[in-house]
């Protein structure tokens, strides 16, 4: 786990109630004490029959806080109200896993622990992942707590579908850490830069089918296009990502829509642009398909293979045209991957397809462009400016760019 800008500093209280996936909330300890943020973990008195404080201890760098009546005892508070001081300069509760008792002393304003204590006098969001066994997260009474909690703000993270600790199929499992720290940076992030603004972004590389078995794609994995989409979110946008990229997992924050030609992906773009502030054409779209797609898998033959192509959609000139109708979306961002003339080629684009900032990286280089987790590129805008960034990681130039979104949509009058 490396640094995330939005958490690195923050404090955060994580709570932890008497679930055996408890478990699990050590590894959420110690991949958000990595990104940077300050973990004070608050655990019940069940939570410790399943893992132990020196747990959260080691993997925190922090004391664990777990009774707040005995200060002289291990985990025990400085006085019988520093709970208010803990809650107070929190940037965000967490109450991972939270069981069906937990979930009912919130919903009814108990405080007979520290846990529900603190959630009681915590100003900061709050954000609750239940985790419980067969049937009981659909029980009327875990979900009327559950509506309850949300009308009051609280932000919900639905259990996964899967094997329960009892040995029965359904829902009540814990999400996996990535998808947990997903939904704190979703938190983190409202009010943001771009708080309330649409960003269309899109990822992969496309994939023009030949036959039933068989397509002609590249290289592109769709990692520098989910860095943005994170980026977005990270800074309050309404995420829309458009993907190729058939393996990746979902984006916790954005709503995600697959698919898989340079055909499909245009249909996309074009529909989602619409009513949105930018889009931002990470994806790596195929300039070619086969004209024909044989309706039966191709044999092998001693022949060599004639496989005629076609071009395929110009996606950024079909925005280029709406966007002059309509005035959407407010700015484009295209990219150019680039094997020579990295700098001709890139400016030569970012004049035809009429984009406000244009993206160039060589895939040349081993070090960067595809299937690495880094990239050095080269931002340049409509006004003749470069910005150079040096290799760094593929989450920092998303950063980066969203950055420069921001700042142009703060110059840009909305439309009509």
């Amino acid at each position: 786990m490396t640094e995330i800008a939005l958490v690195n500093g923050k404090r955060l209280i994580l709570g932890v109630s008497g679930s055996i996936a408890a478990y699990k909330a050590v590894d959420l300890a110690s991949k958000l004490t990595q990104a940077g943020a300050q973990v004070d973990v608050v655990m019940t008195e069940a939570a410790q029959r399943f893992v132990s404080p020196l747990s959260f201890q080691a993997v925190s760098g922090r004391p664990v806080y777990s009774d707040m009546w005995r200060a002289e005892e291990r985990g025990g508070l400085p006085s019988h109200i520093a709970h208010i001081g803990l809650a107070e300069g929190a940037n965000l509760l967490l109450i991972a896993p939270a069981t069906a008792n937990t979930l009912a002393k919130l919903a009814g304003g108990f405080a007979d622990d520290l846990l529900s204590v603190t959630a009681l006098a915590a100003s900061c969001p709050l954000v609750i992942a239940p985790a419980m066994d067969g049937g009981m997260i659909e029980h009327p009474a875990t979900r009327a707590n559950l509506e309850t909690l949300r009308q009051r703000g609280a932000h919900i993270i639905e259990p996964e579908t899967g094997r329960l600790a009892s040995g029965l199929m359904g829902s009540g499992r814990l999400p996996e850490t990535a998808t947990l720290i997903g939904h704190v940076r979703r938190v983190l992030g409202l009010g943001g830069a771009l708080s309330g603004h649409k960003l269309v972004v899109t990822a992969g590389g496309t994939r023009e089918a030949l036959d039933p078995a068989r397509a002609i794609s590249n290289r592109s994995t769709g990692k520098q296009g989910y860095a943005i989409a994170q980026a977005a979110i990270d800074a309050g946008a309404d995420v829309v990502l458009i993907t190729a990229a058939a393996d990746r997992p979902p984006l916790v924050g954005a709503t995600q829509l697959k698919v898989e030609s340079a055909e499909s992906m245009s249909a996309a773009v074009l529909t989602q642009v619409a009513d949105a502030f930018a889009l931002i054409m990470a994806a790596a779209v195929a300039d070619y398909r086969p004209r024909d797609i044989a309706a039966q898998k191709i044999k092998k033959s001693n022949s060599a293979l004639n496989l005629p192509l076609e071009r395929t959609p110009d996606i950024l000139l079909a925005v280029k045209a709406e966007r002059e109708k309509t005035g959407y979306p407010m700015v484009v961002v295209g990219f150019a991957a680039e094997s020579e003339n990295l700098m001709a080629n890139a400016r030569g684009k970012l004049r035809s397809k009429g984009v406000d900032l244009l993206v160039a990286n060589d895939i040349s280089a081993g070090d960067a462009g595809f299937a690495v987790d880094t990239n050095r590129v080269v931002v340049l805008d409509k006004d003749g400016g470069a910005h150079k960034i040096n290799l760094t990681s593929k989450a920092a130039i998303g950063a980066t760019i969203i950055e420069r979104v921001a700042s142009l949509l703060a110059c840009v009058p909305s439309p009509g």
